[in-house]
C-alpha cells in the first residue's frame, strides 16, 4: 500500500513534465518521414553551432566516444545522447535490482518509468556538464569575457546554459522521432554522427593539424596526412616510389598509415552485421477465426538489437569522465593517471577499463610505441577486461532492455493473443503461448547479448575509416538495417491496416 501511495503521489508530478504530445490517431508514413527528416536536418544544424565563449584550449575528454554518444565537439549538442543513455542505465539498474518496484509490463508503471527517465535525463545533463567545467575541460575564453565586460565566471554560466539547452533539445528531438517519426531519435543521431565521420574519412583533404606540413609525425596524431582516404592515397602514391610501396615496410605502411586495413575492416563489419541481422528463428502463427490466415513471429539472433552496447560504452565513458576529473582536479592517482590529452595511462585501473579502440590498443608493436615501457601482461589484461565488459555487459543490458521495453515473453504472448493469432498445435491461451515463446526469447536474449558483445570487440580491434571506431560502425550498420525493416513495416501497415492492430500500432 505504501508503494502504491508513493506511485500515486509521484505520477501527477511526472505528468506535468514538458512532453511532446502523442498522436491521437495513426500517423501516415509520409508524415512520419517528414518529421524524421526535419529532426535529422535540425541535428546537423545544431552540430555546427559552436558554443559561444568557449576557449580553443578546451578539451573533449569524451572524444573517443563521439560516434556512440552522437555529440559534436565544441557544439551546443556536445553532450549528445549521453544524458539519455546514462539515465536509462541508472533506471534499468534500479528497476532490475527491485529498488524501484515498477512492473514495466503494466501501462501505468510504464508511464511512471518513462516519466522518471525524463526527469533523470535533466539531472544527468547537469551532472555531465559540471564535471567537464569543474575539471578544466570546458574553459571560458578570457578574451571574449573581457570584450563583453563580464567575468569568466559569468561566461562559464553562459556556456553551461548553452550546453544544457543543447542537451534538452536532443531529449525532445528524440521524443519527436519516437512519437511522430520512424524509429528512435537516439538511433537516428548515432547514424547521423557516424555517417558524417565516414564522409570526412573518405573526402576530407585536410590533415589533422592544418598548421603543420603534410607527412610529419605529430605526437598523439601519428602522421599528418590528409584525413580522407582518397586524398591520403593520392599523397602517399605521389610521395613514395613504386619500389618503396611494394617493399615489406611499404605494404605495412599502406595497411596502417594508408588506412587499407581500416577500409577492409569497414566493409567486413558491414557485411557481417547485415548477415547477423537477417539470422532469426520464426515462430509460426495462424489466425483463430480466419481460416488460412497465417503469419510468423520473428525472434532475431540479436533480439535486443545493438542498443545494449550503447549502454555499455556509455557506462565506460562515464567511468572515464569520473577518473579524468579525479586526476585533473584532485590529483587522485591511486587508480591511475591521464596524459595531457585525457588518455588513461598504464598500469592504473583507468587504463584497463578504457575500451579497445583500434589495433593501436592491442597489437604489441603499436602499443609499445604509444606506451614505452609497458609490459605484455598489461596489454593482454587490457584486452581481456574490455572483452569481459562487452560480453557480460551485453548480456545484462540485453535482459534489462527486453524486460523494460515490452519485448519479454509475457508481453509478446499478450500481443499475439490480442491480435487473434495462435500457435498451430497449441491451445489459444495466453499462458500456453507464453510458455512456447519462453523456449526461445530468454535464451536468444542471452546468446544475442553475448554475440553482439563479441562482434563489438572484433569491430573495435581495428581502426575504421574516419576514426568512427568499431562500436560506432557496428551500431550504425545495425541501426540502418533495422530502420530499413521499420520503413518496410510502415509501408506494409499503410497498405494493410489490420496488420497495425497485430503489431499494436493502434
Amino acid at each position: 500500500m505504501a508503494e502504491m501511495g508513493l506511485k500515486d503521489r509521484v505520477e501527477p508530478f511526472l505528468r506535468r513534465l514538458p512532453a511532446v504530445k502523442r498522436p491521437e490517431k495513426h500517423v501516415h508514413f509520409q508524415r512520419k518521414l517528414m518529421w524524421t527528416v526535419a529532426v535529422l536536418i535540425l541535428y546537423f544544424v545544431l552540430s555546427n553551432i559552436s558554443v559561444f565563449g568557449l576557449s580553443s584550449s578546451s578539451q573533449d575528454v569524451l572524444a573517443a566516444y563521439r560516434a556512440i554518444l552522437a555529440g559534436s565537439t565544441g557544439s551546443i549538442i556536445l553532450l549528445g545522447i549521453g544524458p539519455i543513455v546514462t539515465a536509462s542505465i541508472v533506471l534499468q539498474l534500479l528497476v532490475g535490482a527491485e529498488i524501484l518496484p515498477l512492473d514495466t509490463t503494466d501501462p501505468k508503471d510504464q508511464a511512471i518509468f518513462q516519466g522518471l527517465q525524463k526527469l533523470l535525463v535533466f539531472v544527468m545533463i547537469v551532472l555531465e556538464i559540471l564535471p567537464q567545467m569543474y575539471g578544466g575541460y570546458l574553459i571560458p575564453d578570457p578574451t571574449i569575457a573581457a570584450q563583453l565586460g563580464i567575468s569568466t565566471g559569468i561566461l562559464s554560466l553562459i556556456i553551461f546554459i548553452e550546453v544544457a539547452f543543447g542537451g534538452v533539445l536532443i531529449l525532445y528531438m528524440d521524443e519527436i522521432v519516437s512519437k511522430w517519426g520512424i524509429g528512435s531519435g537516439v538511433s537516428l543521431f548515432i547514424v547521423a554522427g557516424v555517417a558524417q565521420a565516414l564522409m570526412g574519412g573518405i573526402f576530407n583533404w585536410n590533415p589533422p593539424v592544418i598548421s603543420q606540413p603534410l607527412g610529419v609525425q605529430i605526437s598523439g596524431v601519428g602522421y599528418n596526412d590528409p584525413i580522407g582516404i582518397i586524398f591520403k592515397w593520392n599523397y602517399l602514391l605521389s610521395t613514395y616510389t613504386q619500389s618503396q610501396l611494394l617493399s615489406t615496410d611499404g605494404l605495412l605502411m599502406l595497411l596502417t598509415r594508408g588506412d587499407v586495413l581500416a577500409l577492409i575492416a569497414t566493409i567486413a563489419i558491414f557485411l557481417m552485421v547485415v548477415y547477423v541481422e537477417s539470422t532469426r528463428i520464426e515462430i509460426p502463427l495462424s489466425h483463430a477465426a480466419v481460416r488460412g490466415a497465417r503469419g510468423k513471429f520473428p525472434v532475431k539472433l540479436i533480439y535486443a538489437s545493438v542498443l545494449p552496447m550503447i549502454l555499455v560504452r556509455a557506462l565506460q565513458a562515464n567511468v572515464k569522465l569520473i577518473g579524468s576529473l579525479a586526476y585533473s582536479r584532485y590529483n587522485f592517482t591511486a587508480l591511475g593517471t591521464y596524459n595531457s590529452a585525457g588518455v588513461p595511462q598504464p598500469p592504473g585501473l583507468w587504463y584497463f577499463l578504457n575500451p579497445i579502440g583500434s589495433y593501436n590498443d592491442w597489437l604489441p608493436p603499436y602499443v609499445y610505441s604509444y606506451y614505452p615501457g609497458i609490459q605484455s601482461w598489461m596489454i593482454a589484461l587490457h584486452f581481456l577486461v574490455d572483452a569481459f565488459i562487452l560480453i557480460a555487459g551485453g548480456i545484462v543490458f540485453a535482459i534489462f532492455w527486453v524486460e523494460t521495453t515490452g519485448m519479454g515473453s509475457t508481453k509478446v504472448a499478450k500481443q499475439i493473443q490480442k491480435s487473434g493469432m495462435q500457435i498451430p498445435g497449441f491451445r489459444r491461451n495466453e499462458q500456453v503461448i507464453e510458455k512456447v515463446v519462453s523456449r526461445y526469447i530468454p535464451k536468444v536474449t542471452v546468446i544475442g547479448g553475448a554475440f553482439i558483445g563479441v562482434l563489438t570487440l572484433i569491430a573495435s580491434m581495428f581502426g575504421l575509416i574516419g576514426g568512427v571506431g568499431g562500436t560506432g560502425m557496428l551500431l550504425a550498420v545495425s541501426i540502418i538495417y533495422q530502420l530499413y525493416e521499420k520503413v518496410a513495416s510502415e509501408q506494409l501497415m499503410e497498405m494493410h491496416p489490420l496488420i497495425r492492430r497485430f503489431l499494436g500500432e493502434e
